[in-house]
């Protein structure tokens, strides 16, 4: 890929987009490097979890005002569909995917971060939703995710005012769940990555879904689809071989993943 690595590390693999020149902006090339890497990602049974990050001092700064500047209307509407079809692929993956926020994730870096399951940040990370001091709306989901983590109201302010917060006013409003020097961001995040591949990995995904699912749907619905998860999970070998080994006293020392 132009513009996106892919690394194996055990059962943890680690994107990196790979565009520090210009912070990484996003731009259709990047979004398709990304996307051809969760093809990848998709046909390697021995990654279990994802983390994001950017190479050099950000995370994503952004979606590529260059390339945007002379968009018609079309051209906009065309970019923001194919950005959100890739973040919402993301947010859709089987496999959990952990944003390690490095730096800037203003506009599309935000609403790329937010795509992830769980956000990390390091210290020096920054916040933001810029774009309707560029005459335009979020447009790759923005408006949408924000709202759902950090709630309306709040949501609502950084949209409209344009307003960067730091890493520590992130944490306060949940926006990141963790904060963390800059020197160990990159360590914490593949702590967090290898106790969720310690785990059963069939469970995991099934949890993942519903818990996404969940936050769509009205609450009878997410239950019943809560109690289909958990009735598949009876079929699998770890539940039975875990289940076995709590009745026994004994320590569940890895999981088939079947």
């Amino acid at each position: 890929m132009a513009f996106v690595e892919l690394e194996q590390r055990g059962h943890v693999g680690l994107i990196t987009i790979n565009r520090p020149e210009v912070l990484n902006a996003l731009n259709l090339q990047v979004l398709h490097d990304l996307d051809q890497i969760l093809d990848q990602v998709e046909t390697n049974q021995n990654i279990y979890v994802l983390i994001l990050t950017g190479a050099g001092r950000s995370f994503v700064a952004g979606a590529d005002i260059g390339e945007m500047a002379n968009f018609t209307a079309s051209d906009a509407k065309n970019f923001s569909r194919q950005g959100n079809s890739v973040l919402l692929r993301m947010t859709r993956f089987p496999r959990p995917i952990i944003a390690a926020v490095n730096g800037f994730a203003l506009g599309g870096g935000c609403e790329l971060a937010m795509s992830c399951d769980i956000r990390i940040g390091s210290n020096n990370a920054k916040f933001g939703m810029p774009e309707v001091g560029l005459g335009i709306t979020p447009g790759f989901g923005g408006t949408q995710r924000l709202a759902r983590i950090v709630g309306m109201s709040t949501a609502t302010e950084l949209v409209l005012t344009s307003r960067f917060i730091d890493a520590q006013e992130a944490l306060q409003i949940g926006l990141i769940n963790h904060l963390y020097p800059a020197e160990e961001l990159l360590d914490r995040a593949f702590e967090l990555a290898n106790l969720i591949a310690s785990k059963a990995q069939v469970a995991v995904r099934q949890a993942k879904q519903a818990i996404r699912i969940g936050t769509q749907i009205d609450m009878s619905s997410a239950i019943a689809f809560e109690s289909e998860a958990f009735g598949l999970c009876f079929s699998t070998e770890d539940q039975k071989d875990a289940m076995q080994a709590f009745l026994n006293k004994e320590k569940m020392i890895s999981y088939k993943n079947r």
